[in-house]
Protein backbone atom coordinates (compact mmCIF):
# COMPACT_ATOMS: atom_id res chain seq x y z
CA UNK A 1 0.00 0.00 0.00
CA UNK A 2 1.27 3.27 -0.69
CA UNK A 3 1.92 6.31 1.73
CA UNK A 4 -1.31 8.07 1.96
CA UNK A 5 -5.10 7.62 2.27
CA UNK A 6 -8.00 9.32 2.08
CA UNK A 7 -10.50 9.31 5.30
CA UNK A 8 -13.36 11.39 5.10
CA UNK A 9 -12.10 13.77 2.58
CA UNK A 10 -8.85 14.50 4.35
CA UNK A 11 -5.47 13.22 2.51
CA UNK A 12 -3.65 11.53 5.45
CA UNK A 13 -0.42 9.33 6.30
CA UNK A 14 -1.10 6.20 6.20
CA UNK A 15 0.04 5.30 9.99
CA UNK A 16 -1.82 8.82 10.96
CA UNK A 17 -5.63 7.81 9.75
CA UNK A 18 -7.85 6.85 12.52
CA UNK A 19 -11.35 5.25 12.38
CA UNK A 20 -13.67 5.04 15.41
CA UNK A 21 -13.38 1.82 17.43
CA UNK A 22 -17.44 0.64 17.82
CA UNK A 23 -18.89 1.49 14.83
CA UNK A 24 -21.33 -0.77 12.05
CA UNK A 25 -17.90 -1.83 10.56
CA UNK A 26 -16.20 -2.64 13.10
CA UNK A 27 -18.27 -5.30 15.05
CA UNK A 28 -20.59 -6.27 12.11
CA UNK A 29 -18.14 -5.92 9.34
CA UNK A 30 -21.06 -3.77 7.31
CA UNK A 31 -19.00 -1.58 4.67
CA UNK A 32 -18.54 -2.39 1.14
CA UNK A 33 -15.98 -1.55 -1.42
CA UNK A 34 -14.30 -1.75 -5.30
CA UNK A 35 -10.91 -2.23 -6.46
CA UNK A 36 -10.61 0.35 -9.44
CA UNK A 37 -7.64 0.33 -12.01
CA UNK A 38 -5.41 3.09 -12.14
CA UNK A 39 -4.08 3.78 -15.99
CA UNK A 40 -2.06 6.43 -16.87
CA UNK A 41 -2.69 8.01 -13.79
CA UNK A 42 -6.70 7.88 -13.87
CA UNK A 43 -9.17 6.02 -11.92
CA UNK A 44 -10.18 3.47 -15.01
CA UNK A 45 -14.16 2.91 -14.87
CA UNK A 46 -14.33 5.14 -12.20
CA UNK A 47 -18.43 5.95 -12.71
CA UNK A 48 -19.43 2.09 -13.24
CA UNK A 49 -17.29 0.92 -9.78
CA UNK A 50 -18.99 4.25 -7.71
CA UNK A 51 -22.80 3.25 -9.15
CA UNK A 52 -21.86 -0.36 -8.39
CA UNK A 53 -20.51 0.87 -4.94
CA UNK A 54 -24.09 2.67 -4.04
CA UNK A 55 -25.81 -0.09 -5.25
CA UNK A 56 -24.14 -2.43 -2.89
CA UNK A 57 -24.21 -0.23 -0.29
CA UNK A 58 -28.28 -0.14 -0.50
CA UNK A 59 -28.68 -3.55 -0.24
CA UNK A 60 -25.88 -3.97 2.82
CA UNK A 61 -27.13 -1.38 4.98
CA UNK A 62 -25.03 1.53 4.48
CA UNK A 63 -25.85 5.09 4.04
CA UNK A 64 -23.56 7.07 2.01
CA UNK A 65 -22.64 10.78 3.27
CA UNK A 66 -20.70 11.69 -0.11
CA UNK A 67 -21.76 12.59 -3.84
CA UNK A 68 -20.35 11.57 -6.93
CA UNK A 69 -18.28 14.44 -7.90
CA UNK A 70 -16.81 14.64 -4.60
CA UNK A 71 -15.52 11.25 -3.99
CA UNK A 72 -14.26 11.69 -7.62
CA UNK A 73 -11.82 14.34 -6.92
CA UNK A 74 -10.78 12.91 -3.50
CA UNK A 75 -9.99 9.61 -5.71
CA UNK A 76 -7.40 11.94 -8.28
CA UNK A 77 -6.53 14.04 -5.20
CA UNK A 78 -5.18 10.39 -3.79
CA UNK A 79 -3.70 9.12 -6.97
CA UNK A 80 -1.52 12.40 -7.85
CA UNK A 81 -0.12 12.24 -3.92
CA UNK A 82 0.91 8.87 -4.25
CA UNK A 83 2.38 9.25 -7.72
CA UNK A 84 0.30 6.33 -9.56
CA UNK A 85 0.61 6.05 -12.56
CA UNK A 86 -0.39 2.28 -13.40
CA UNK A 87 -1.94 0.89 -9.86
CA UNK A 88 -5.06 0.19 -8.28
CA UNK A 89 -7.47 1.90 -6.11
CA UNK A 90 -9.21 0.52 -2.86
CA UNK A 91 -12.50 2.58 -1.81
CA UNK A 92 -14.53 1.75 1.41
CA UNK A 93 -17.93 3.08 2.26
CA UNK A 94 -17.87 2.01 6.37
CA UNK A 95 -21.18 2.22 8.40
CA UNK A 96 -20.77 3.88 11.79
CA UNK A 97 -24.18 3.53 13.05
CA UNK A 98 -24.65 0.86 15.34
CA UNK A 99 -28.53 -0.38 15.63
CA UNK A 100 -29.07 -3.10 17.93
CA UNK A 101 -27.75 -4.54 21.26
CA UNK A 102 -24.95 -2.26 20.99
CA UNK A 103 -26.50 0.72 19.92
CA UNK A 104 -24.59 4.05 20.53
CA UNK A 105 -26.35 7.82 20.80
CA UNK A 106 -26.23 10.36 17.69
CA UNK A 107 -22.91 9.60 15.58
CA UNK A 108 -23.25 12.34 13.27
CA UNK A 109 -21.69 11.05 10.16
CA UNK A 110 -23.50 7.85 8.76
CA UNK A 111 -20.17 6.46 6.97
CA UNK A 112 -16.47 6.35 6.93
CA UNK A 113 -15.40 7.05 3.32
CA UNK A 114 -11.58 5.56 3.20
CA UNK A 115 -9.64 5.01 -0.08
CA UNK A 116 -6.21 3.88 -0.61
CA UNK A 117 -3.92 3.00 -3.52
CA UNK A 118 -1.33 0.99 -4.17
CA UNK A 119 0.78 -1.00 -7.19
CA UNK A 120 -0.83 -2.56 -9.82
CA UNK A 121 -0.57 -6.56 -10.16
CA UNK A 122 2.21 -8.20 -12.35
CA UNK A 123 0.33 -9.83 -15.39
CA UNK A 124 0.47 -13.49 -14.51
CA UNK A 125 2.47 -15.61 -17.03
CA UNK A 126 0.64 -18.48 -15.54
CA UNK A 127 -2.94 -18.59 -14.12
CA UNK A 128 -3.57 -22.27 -12.44
CA UNK A 129 -7.03 -22.96 -11.71
CA UNK A 130 -8.52 -26.10 -9.16
CA UNK A 131 -12.14 -26.24 -8.02
CA UNK A 132 -13.10 -24.83 -4.69
CA UNK A 133 -14.56 -27.13 -2.07
CA UNK A 134 -16.67 -23.92 -0.59
CA UNK A 135 -19.77 -22.61 -1.83
CA UNK A 136 -21.35 -19.42 -2.85
CA UNK A 137 -24.72 -19.21 -1.24
CA UNK A 138 -27.73 -17.57 -3.61
CA UNK A 139 -30.03 -17.25 -0.55
CA UNK A 140 -27.84 -15.13 1.29
CA UNK A 141 -28.85 -12.06 0.43
CA UNK A 142 -26.22 -10.69 0.15
CA UNK A 143 -25.02 -12.74 -3.04
CA UNK A 144 -23.14 -11.18 -5.13
CA UNK A 145 -21.98 -8.19 -2.93
CA UNK A 146 -18.81 -6.55 -2.48
CA UNK A 147 -18.94 -6.35 1.45
CA UNK A 148 -15.76 -5.67 3.36
CA UNK A 149 -16.52 -8.80 5.86
CA UNK A 150 -14.65 -11.26 2.56
CA UNK A 151 -13.01 -13.71 4.84
CA UNK A 152 -14.81 -16.77 2.85
CA UNK A 153 -13.26 -15.52 -0.20
CA UNK A 154 -10.22 -15.28 1.41
CA UNK A 155 -10.46 -18.37 3.06
CA UNK A 156 -11.01 -19.85 -0.50
CA UNK A 157 -8.31 -18.26 -2.27
CA UNK A 158 -5.98 -19.50 0.34
CA UNK A 159 -6.88 -22.87 0.40
CA UNK A 160 -6.12 -22.54 -3.29
CA UNK A 161 -2.99 -21.37 -2.89
CA UNK A 162 -2.26 -24.04 -0.34
CA UNK A 163 -2.41 -26.67 -3.33
CA UNK A 164 -0.08 -24.65 -5.43
CA UNK A 165 -2.86 -23.28 -7.44
CA UNK A 166 -3.41 -19.46 -8.41
CA UNK A 167 -7.17 -19.14 -8.18
CA UNK A 168 -9.95 -21.85 -8.02
CA UNK A 169 -13.04 -22.22 -9.30
CA UNK A 170 -16.69 -21.70 -6.70
CA UNK A 171 -19.91 -23.61 -7.77
CA UNK A 172 -23.15 -22.12 -5.55
CA UNK A 173 -25.20 -24.72 -3.60
CA UNK A 174 -27.22 -26.00 -6.88
CA UNK A 175 -23.94 -27.06 -8.52
CA UNK A 176 -23.84 -24.04 -10.67
CA UNK A 177 -20.63 -22.52 -11.96
CA UNK A 178 -20.83 -19.19 -10.57
CA UNK A 179 -17.16 -17.32 -10.18
CA UNK A 180 -13.55 -17.58 -9.05
CA UNK A 181 -12.87 -16.67 -6.04
CA UNK A 182 -11.89 -13.23 -6.52
CA UNK A 183 -12.60 -12.57 -10.00
CA UNK A 184 -15.07 -13.69 -12.56
CA UNK A 185 -14.95 -16.64 -14.67
CA UNK A 186 -14.84 -16.99 -18.84
CA UNK A 187 -14.41 -19.58 -21.48
CA UNK A 188 -14.53 -20.64 -24.93
CA UNK A 189 -16.24 -23.73 -26.91
CA UNK A 190 -16.35 -23.30 -30.45
CA UNK A 191 -16.10 -20.03 -30.95
CA UNK A 192 -19.08 -18.79 -28.38
CA UNK A 193 -17.53 -17.17 -25.38
CA UNK A 194 -19.81 -18.24 -22.03
CA UNK A 195 -19.84 -16.85 -18.30
CA UNK A 196 -21.77 -17.41 -15.08
CA UNK A 197 -25.01 -15.60 -15.08
CA UNK A 198 -25.68 -13.37 -12.38
CA UNK A 199 -28.30 -15.23 -11.03
CA UNK A 200 -25.70 -17.93 -9.92
CA UNK A 201 -24.26 -15.91 -7.31
CA UNK A 202 -21.59 -13.84 -9.50
CA UNK A 203 -20.21 -10.21 -9.13
CA UNK A 204 -21.41 -7.92 -11.47
CA UNK A 205 -17.63 -7.00 -12.11
CA UNK A 206 -17.13 -3.77 -14.26
CA UNK A 207 -14.47 -5.94 -16.22
CA UNK A 208 -16.65 -8.41 -16.65
CA UNK A 209 -19.33 -5.89 -18.02
CA UNK A 210 -17.06 -4.37 -20.28
CA UNK A 211 -15.81 -7.86 -21.80
CA UNK A 212 -19.62 -8.29 -22.35
CA UNK A 213 -19.53 -5.30 -24.16
CA UNK A 214 -16.41 -5.54 -26.37
CA UNK A 215 -17.38 -9.32 -27.46
CA UNK A 216 -20.80 -7.77 -28.74
CA UNK A 217 -18.68 -4.93 -30.79
CA UNK A 218 -16.34 -7.87 -32.25
CA UNK A 219 -19.14 -10.21 -32.92
CA UNK A 220 -17.81 -12.69 -30.89
CA UNK A 221 -20.83 -14.92 -29.94
CA UNK A 222 -21.41 -14.40 -25.75
CA UNK A 223 -24.12 -16.56 -23.48
CA UNK A 224 -24.84 -16.02 -19.89
CA UNK A 225 -26.21 -18.59 -18.31
CA UNK A 226 -25.95 -21.91 -15.60
CA UNK A 227 -23.64 -24.00 -15.87
CA UNK A 228 -21.85 -27.25 -14.42
CA UNK A 229 -18.25 -27.90 -14.26
CA UNK A 230 -19.16 -30.47 -16.83
CA UNK A 231 -20.15 -28.26 -19.18
CA UNK A 232 -16.57 -26.45 -19.02
CA UNK A 233 -14.52 -29.95 -19.19
CA UNK A 234 -14.10 -29.55 -23.03
CA UNK A 235 -13.50 -25.65 -23.21
CA UNK A 236 -10.94 -24.45 -25.61
CA UNK A 237 -9.79 -21.18 -23.73
CA UNK A 238 -10.57 -19.92 -19.92
CA UNK A 239 -10.05 -16.42 -19.03
CA UNK A 240 -10.61 -14.52 -15.90
CA UNK A 241 -11.27 -10.68 -15.32
CA UNK A 242 -11.41 -8.38 -12.63
CA UNK A 243 -10.10 -4.37 -11.71
CA UNK A 244 -7.00 -5.79 -10.77
CA UNK A 245 -6.14 -8.90 -13.41
CA UNK A 246 -8.11 -7.21 -16.36
CA UNK A 247 -8.27 -9.60 -18.44
CA UNK A 248 -6.01 -12.88 -17.41
CA UNK A 249 -5.70 -16.33 -19.62
CA UNK A 250 -5.88 -19.28 -17.66
CA UNK A 251 -3.06 -21.46 -18.69
CA UNK A 252 -4.14 -24.44 -16.47
CA UNK A 253 -7.35 -26.02 -15.08
CA UNK A 254 -6.69 -29.10 -12.34
CA UNK A 255 -4.51 -31.57 -14.82
CA UNK A 256 -5.65 -29.58 -18.49
CA UNK A 257 -3.39 -27.59 -19.77
CA UNK A 258 -4.58 -24.87 -22.13
CA UNK A 259 -2.17 -23.17 -25.26
CA UNK A 260 -4.66 -20.25 -26.60
CA UNK A 261 -3.92 -20.00 -30.42
CA UNK A 262 -3.89 -16.69 -32.60
CA UNK A 263 -6.74 -15.06 -32.79
CA UNK A 264 -8.40 -16.64 -30.24
CA UNK A 265 -12.21 -15.02 -29.15
CA UNK A 266 -9.51 -15.06 -25.63
CA UNK A 267 -6.77 -13.05 -26.90
CA UNK A 268 -9.41 -10.63 -29.34
CA UNK A 269 -11.03 -10.07 -25.96
CA UNK A 270 -8.00 -9.46 -23.76
CA UNK A 271 -6.49 -6.78 -26.44
CA UNK A 272 -9.86 -5.17 -27.03
CA UNK A 273 -9.53 -4.44 -23.14
CA UNK A 274 -5.93 -3.10 -23.26
CA UNK A 275 -6.48 -1.06 -25.58
CA UNK A 276 -9.33 0.46 -24.06
CA UNK A 277 -6.81 0.98 -21.11
CA UNK A 278 -4.19 3.19 -23.05
CA UNK A 279 -6.86 5.80 -23.01
CA UNK A 280 -8.75 5.72 -20.26
CA UNK A 281 -10.49 9.24 -20.82
CA UNK A 282 -12.59 7.91 -23.83
CA UNK A 283 -13.99 4.40 -22.28
CA UNK A 284 -17.54 5.43 -21.30
CA UNK A 285 -19.29 4.02 -18.21
CA UNK A 286 -21.12 0.61 -18.41
CA UNK A 287 -24.50 0.55 -16.19
CA UNK A 288 -24.75 -2.62 -14.38
CA UNK A 289 -27.48 -4.39 -12.59
CA UNK A 290 -25.84 -5.55 -9.39
CA UNK A 291 -28.79 -6.99 -7.65
CA UNK A 292 -29.33 -10.98 -9.09
CA UNK A 293 -31.94 -11.35 -11.02
CA UNK A 294 -35.20 -12.86 -9.06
Amino acid sequence: MHEHVILNSRLLETGRARLRAVTAAALYGRGVFTTVAVHLGRPFLWDAHWARLLAHAERAGVECDFGDNEAALMLTRLVEANGVVEGRARVHLLARAVRGRWKLGHEGRASDLLMMTADAWAPPETLALTVSPYRVNTCSPLVGVKTTGRLEQVMAWEEARARDFDEAVVCNERGEVACATTANLFWVKHGTVFTPALATGAVAGTTRARVIELASGLAVPLSEGAHTLHDMADAEELFLTSAALGVALVTAFDFRRYTVPVGSPALRLREAYRQLTLNPEASEPVPEQSRVPE
